[in-house]
């Protein structure tokens, strides 16, 4: 089996984010770059199926700048075998991004695509939904389970109420959740065999796809400092605050 994991690269959630004075983005200076957690998820559920089934290919893309090799080397040596990094220098809003992987995923013909259900730098949760539209492929998102058998995907999903499970014939298109597994860390030789895997580029110029922006961030802003607390001499006067001041009760 051949899975395609679309991979982006975010700011690391211990970063200390600051907002261009402008507003136009964020200051990228000093910042520490990461596989978006939710798509490291997909790499190792990628990695665990091929390993169950003893045999298959796991398939990284990216889509960005020259720099982006590090988020897809990281991938490489948890265990991927190959990735493909589409390189752009322009910002590409969600619609850009799911053409682009559905152009990936028309050439390389995997049986699944599994990514992350959101980055956690837009939280858009939008591209796998797209994908699967175009690609007219059935999907499931929010698995926190994930069981391949007889050319049929079973997939329990997490929602509201609790949990739901679906099925459906391959392909497909997956997006994770965070409890579908724990990634693996990446070994020292898988490190050292990283550097000798393929790492295809291509230029986005050259997929004849519209990459015509539909959303543009018009301004960014930090959100405001947490107003500090106070103390209450009572029971009575914190149900007043409650009541006349927060309008809760």
């Amino acid at each position: 089996m051949k899975i395609l994991v679309p991979v982006k690269r975010v700011p690391d959630p211990a970063t200390t984010i600051r907002v261009l004075p402008d507003g136009s983005g964020i200051a990228t200076d000093n910042i520490k770059w990461v596989i978006n957690p939710f798509d490291e998820i997909a790499i190792e559920e990628a990695l665990r199926i091929k390993e169950k089934q003893g045999s298959g290919e796991v398939v990284l893309c990216s889509i960005g700048q020259q720099s982006w090799q590090e988020q897809l080397r990281t991938g490489l040596a948890m265990g991927a075998d190959r990735a493909i990094l589409v390189k752009s220098d322009g910002a590409l809003d969600t619609l850009a991004i799911a053409r682009i992987l559905t152009s990936v995923a028309s050439q390389e013909k995997p049986e699944l695509v599994i990514l992350g259900k959101q980055a956690i730098d837009d939280d858009s949760n939008q591209v796998g939904q797209m994908m699967a539209e175009m690609l007219g492929w059935p999907q499931a998102t929010f698995a926190s389970k994930i069981e391949l058998s007889d050319g049929k995907c079973t997939v329990t999903r997490e929602v509201d109420g609790g949990l739901e499970t679906i099925a459906f014939p391959l392909p497909g298109v997956i997006t994770t959740d965070l409890r579908l597994n724990e990634p693996r860390y990446a070994s020292l030789p898988g490190i050292m065999k990283a550097r000798k895997k393929e790492l295809k580029e291509i230029a986005v110029d050259s997929m004849g796809i519209d990459l015509t922006p539909r959303l543009r961030i018009k301004t960014l802003t930090a959100p405001p400092k947490r107003e500090a607390g106070r103390k209450l001499e009572s029971p009575a006067d914190l149900v007043q605050v409650l009541h006349s001041e927060a309008k809760v009760i």
